[in-house]
């Protein structure tokens, strides 16, 4: 069977050397980043939600209201990041309650997957790869011309 580990040696304590400094558990610290995280994709999530019912897409048919909620949130994030890292001093759950959780809750890329499958298997194959290539053209091209643009905002305004 298997094999047996001998007895662990206790080595010596020294009274002269303190004990090694014990952390909290990872996870105890992290707690605050958790709720802001949960809280702003609550948030986020209910936008997305909210979009669909303004403007529903059809069954079969491209999916615009998907398309424009990612492309509009890598835009917003874009802007974001930009001004967190180079223009304010956040605080600490700023970028994880706004940029993680409702940016992350806004934008949608697991339904980005599943209405390219939904056109592929509706024999729409063609229109399922323009939707993914656009939407990964147009995200890219979001997050670059948002960040590009407040960049130039910033230098305009502090010169």
């Amino acid at each position: 069977m298997g094999q047996s580990r001998p007895p662990a040696v206790e080595e010596p304590v020294d009274p002269d050397i303190p004990p090694p400094a014990r952390r909290a558990p990872a996870a105890r610290g992290q707690l605050p980043v958790l709720c802001a995280v949960s809280a702003g994709g609550g948030l986020g999530a209910a936008a997305r939600y909210g979009a669909s019912l303004l403007w529903p897409t059809a069954a079969g048919t491209f999916p615009w209201t998907t398309l424009f909620v990612n492309v509009a949130g890598c835009a917003v994030i874009g802007v974001f990041l930009v001004l967190v890292t180079e223009a304010w001093s956040a605080h600490r759950l700023v970028r994880p309650f706004f940029g993680t959780g409702v940016l992350g809750g806004f934008t949608t890329f697991s339904t980005y997957a599943v209405d390219i499958q939904h056109l592929v298997d509706g024999d729409r194959a063609a229109t399922g790869l323009a939707y993914l290539a656009a939407t990964l053209l147009a995200a890219l091209a979001a997050v670059w011309a948002a960040a590009r643009l407040t960049r130039r905002a910033i230098a305009w305004r502090t010169r």
